[in-house]
């Protein structure tokens, strides 16, 4: 790899960044990503919808459950608990990011605002070895804190890449970051699979249970253990807006955030890019999303199977990244991007044929989603940079984090809706390709030179 850790010397391929700075912020994507794959993916849901049916009388290790939780008051299925969560935190996010976006841009110590938003996502990560018993309450609190933190500190990290190269060096650098975060998010991921594939005892739910908190708690150390590299070696670049700044920089931010919004009129195309990258991202989430369940219900397929396949994912998406920023620096992220929309449109019409009971064909399907998943993702990213006004990385990132995070139940209410009315996943997974086509459509539409002119913004030599 060509960023390897160097002493700070300037690198003439980026405007006033180094090696060794460009290298402290891809790490912070390996520390972050044990987040995503050991709790989130995997996890997470399990764990806590067994204690939330703990809490709710039935019995551990028990095929079904119909009993009820009253978080404030209010009656919901056991079942039902962590899906709210999930739905509750995305309600929240919506407002949170662009806010902190906007603080980001204010402030002249970006690399604070990271640390704060990692360390208290990984210290309410790290306090689920405290969910223990019927504490399903503390398990939805923890998660909340943690979701939002983990949004928060992407924002700010995002904000960071204009920073780091220049129109021409984005595409690598941000390929790069994707990369190193799907390898470490893998690693500890296959070896906590490990961990638990060794200790775990036949008929021993309780012992489940437990390795699956400590599972989640190593998540939360990774993630705070590595989120030191980029702390120490991610310099400030603060912004003319943020060296001028003599008030409260919250308060700021607010007022700031407000004139942002009265001018994203101004940046018709940048917003024209966002409804493009809303729709298709929707599309590749869901898939990620429901794989799962469409390989359990429809394919009727075991669990070593599926996480065999999520490692291989996992794993392959680093090569994958590596290979669509490479190739984005022959043809244009732009293009790259349409590339992999139409192999995404390929990765759905090759599922709805996928036979059942056939866990390699599986196993395949889901390497070509590795893939063309981080390619998409990184090149997404990094053409977005481009068409963000100079000194509003932080606000524009925070809106480009609620397109990632914040509308990703446009593809399960469609998924929903379909198999209600069919009864059958197979259709319901067909229903995804409208969000790649319409997808595809709108972003071939964007004129992404003429709108990163119009942010005041050089283009790159090729696009």
């Amino acid at each position: 790899m060509a960023d390897t850790v160097t002493p700070a010397v300037a690198d003439p391929a980026g405007p006033g960044s180094t090696r060794r700075e460009r290298t402290g912020w891809y790490f912070y994507d390996w520390a972050n990503s044990a987040f995503q794959t050991t709790v989130i993916t995997v996890f997470l849901g399990p764990f806590l919808t067994t204690v939330t049916e703990l809490a709710a009388g039935c019995e551990l290790g028990a095929d079904s459950c119909d009993g009820a939780v009253y978080p404030l008051g209010v009656k919901v299925a056991a079942g039902s608990f962590y899906p709210y969560l999930i739905s509750l935190s995305v309600f929240l996010t919506v407002f949170v990011l662009p806010v902190i976006g906007a603080i980001a841009d204010r402030s002249a110590h970006k690399k604070r605002l990271l640390a704060a938003a990692a360390f208290t996502g990984a210290g309410a990560t790290i306090a689920f070895a405290f969910v223990t018993g019927e504490r399903y309450l503390l398990g939805g609190a923890l998660f909340l804190v943690a979701n939002i933190s983990f949004g928060a500190a992407v924002v700010v990290y995002n904000s960071f890449l204009p920073q780091l190269g220049g129109p021409d060096e984005r595409d690598g650098i941000s390929s790069r970051g994707w990369a190193i975060g799907y390898l470490g998010g893998g690693l500890l991921l296959a070896l906590n699979l490990v961990a638990v594939t060794m200790l775990s005892e036949e008929g021993n739910a309780q012992r489940t249970l437990d390795l699956a908190r400590w599972s989640i708690v190593s998540a939360g150390v990774w993630w705070a253990a590595f989120t030191l590299v980029p702390l120490r070696w991610l310099r400030e670049h603060p912004t003319a807006a943020a060296l001028q700044a003599g008030g409260n920089v919250l308060t700021d931010g607010f007022r700031q955030l407000g004139r942002t919004l009265r001018e994203l009129k101004t940046y018709p195309l940048t917003l024209f890019f966002l409804l493009a990258f809303l729709v298709f991202n929707d599309g590749i989430q869901t898939v990620i999303t429901l794989a799962s369940q469409y390989g359990t219900e429809e394919l009727r397929l075991d669990q070593s199977t599926l996480i065999v396949t999520i490692l291989l994912v996992q794993f392959l998406a680093f090569g994958g990244a590596l290979a669509l920023g490479a190739l984005a620096k022959r043809i244009g992220a732009w293009k790259t991007v349409l590339l992999s929309l139409v192999l995404w449109t390929g990765v759905i019409i090759a599922a709805f044929r996928l036979p059942a009971e056939a866990p390699v064909p599986f196993m395949i399907l889901g390497g070509c989603i590795g893939l063309v998943l981080g390619g998409s993702q990184a090149l997404s990213r990094s053409l977005f940079s481009q068409l963000i006004p100079a000194g509003k990385e932080g606000e524009y990132y925070g809106f480009y984090e609620i397109s990632d995070k914040g509308t990703s139940w446009l593809g399960p209410l469609a998924f929903g809706l379909v198999f209600q009315l069919t009864s059958s996943y197979r259709v319901g997974l067909v229903s995804l390709l409208i969000f790649f086509v319409v997808g595809f459509a709108l972003l071939a539409a964007v004129p992404m030179r003429r709108a990163i002119s119009a942010a005041g913004n050089t283009p790159p030599r090729v696009l």
